[in-house]
Formats: structure tokens, sequence, C-alpha cells
């Protein structure tokens, strides 16, 4: 026990999700790896750009489309990159994402990809997709943030 992490450390992020998406809820799921897939987590190699989140008919979670790239040191037992992946939930968080992806316009998309005490957990969440007009209105509000803070410590720099 001594020897596991303590805290989370990041490991790949969606940034394009938070781009493209309104985000409504947000879960915190395991994910089933195998050993090589792991340690090439370890290494930071991961990307989540194209990957997405399914449900199939048997009511389980998939996360599909995420790449880890093959472990370096691995033998003949290595890892397909691209190869779907079984996340961890509660029956209940299951269902209720079930009851909410079947109404108009939510998806289930990946966000980023940690360690949380040594387990590799993923964060997912129920979006809404967002229209052109909504992504340049949320650019524009980050641009109008940025300027007011940096004129602010320009402010505060003057009066000094």
């Amino acid at each position: 026990m001594a020897n596991k992490e303590q805290g989370t450390s990041t490991i790949a992020q969606n940034r394009r999700a938070r781009h493209d998406y309104e985000i409504e809820d947000q879960y915190e799921a395991g994910i089933a790896l195998s050993g090589t897939e792991v340690k090439s987590l370890r290494e930071g190699r991961a990307s989540l750009a194209e990957s997405f989140v399914s449900i199939d008919r048997r009511g389980e979670v998939w996360l599909e489309n995420a790449n880890i790239p093959e472990y370096f040191n691995g033998t003949w037992n290595n890892h397909a990159p691209k190869r779907r992946r079984k996340l961890l939930l509660h029956a209940a968080q299951i269902a209720k994402l079930i009851r909410q992806t079947q109404a108009k316009g939510y998806t289930i998309v990946p966000l980023s990809l940690y360690f949380k005490a040594g387990r590799v957990k993923v964060a997912i969440a129920l979006a809404r997709g967002k229209r052109e007009y909504d992504k340049r209105q949320t650019l524009r509000e980050a641009q109008d943030t940025r300027e007011a803070q940096r004129a602010m410590r320009y402010a505060n720099r003057r009066s000094l």
C-alpha cells in the first residue's frame, strides 16, 4: 500500500469535448485495462481526441476509439491501441445515463483520463452538442474575461 500513488495525476484530456459540447452532468468511471495498457498510461501516452462512450443493449458502458499506444517494452501479448474498453459504473448511474441519452441531443463524451490512488479513472459527461454560434459566444466570453483580467492586472501594477 505504501507504494501506491496518492492524489490524482492527469494522463490525457479531451479539450475538444468542452468546446463542442455543453456539459450537463459529470461521472467518474473505472476502466477495465490490461497490464500493458496501464504501463503505457504510466508513461503518459494516451489520446481521447476522437473517442466516445457507447452503451450496448445489455447495459454495459464502453469507451471506444480511445488511443492508448502499445507499450514499447511489451511482448507478443501487447494490446491493440484503439480497442473497446469497458467502463465500470454503478447500475443506477448506467440506468440514469440510458434514460438521459434517449432525450433529444444528449450524448456521453469522455473528458479526461487520470490516475486516482493508483487506479485509472475516466471522467465522462452527459453533454448536449453546441451550435456554431454558441461556440463563438463561448470563445468571445473567454476572450473578454482574459482582457478584463489583463486590464485589472495592469491597473493594479500602476497603482503600486
